[in-house]
């Protein structure tokens, strides 16, 4: 399971922008250049062969660091740290599952820059799913998946008004959730 995890978020940091207008050059290459070494371990902690134990160090160590950042940038966004730095920030934020305050406060500051044309709106629908997910409350994009006892793949919580979810989907620059949940199943376990 930690293989196909670490496969959908290798393929979520192959993702573009949306179409979005990324900044060239970030305005602070250094913190990009740390948060892609702090996103760097954080897959490293999730490759085959790695601990819980590591994971969950490496999730907190980060948690910490990214509480400082947002304490002092905000959302670290495509203007900042470019559009890799701002996806690590993303990543970061998405796996701090051990501080859901600090995950709900990346989700706030997120959406800001969301609105502002400063972050990927797909990236924050992940993050909106997640923190839904952990709140025990219903999915709005239906991007959190997990197998089953039984091998098949289920959503993490239900999806809220399971209808009209492809077309929030296609707002924040997704694919319909059929697409998706076939790309899901057709990941090695």
């Amino acid at each position: 399971m930690r293989a196909l995890f670490s496969l959908l978020l290798l393929a979520l940091f192959a993702v573009s922008a949306c179409g979005q207008d990324v900044p060239e050059a970030p305005r602070n290459p250094a913190l990009r250049a740390e948060l892609l070494k702090m996103a760097e371990r954080d897959q490293a902690a999730r490759r085959p062969g790695g601990s819980a134990d590591a994971m969950a160090s490496a999730d907190r160590a980060n948690g910490e660091r990214m509480a400082r950042i947002l304490d002092e940038h905000g959302w670290p966004g495509w203007a900042l740290v470019g559009e890799d730095g701002a996806q690590a920030a993303w990543l970061l934020i998405q796996h701090a599952d051990l501080n859901l305050p600090l995950q709900r406060r990346g989700l706030a500051l997120m959406q800001k820059a969301v609105d502002d044309g400063d972050a990927d709106p797909s990236d924050l629908a992940y993050l909106v799913d997640r923190v839904r997910v952990a709140e025990g409350r219903p999915q709005v994009y239906g991007t959190q998946w997990g197998v089953s006892a039984e091998g098949e793949w289920k959503p993490n919580t239900p999806i809220e008004n399971e209808a009209e979810v492809d077309e929030r989907r296609a707002d924040a620059g997704l694919k319909p959730l059929r697409d998706y949940l076939a790309e899901l199943k057709s990941l090695p376990s």
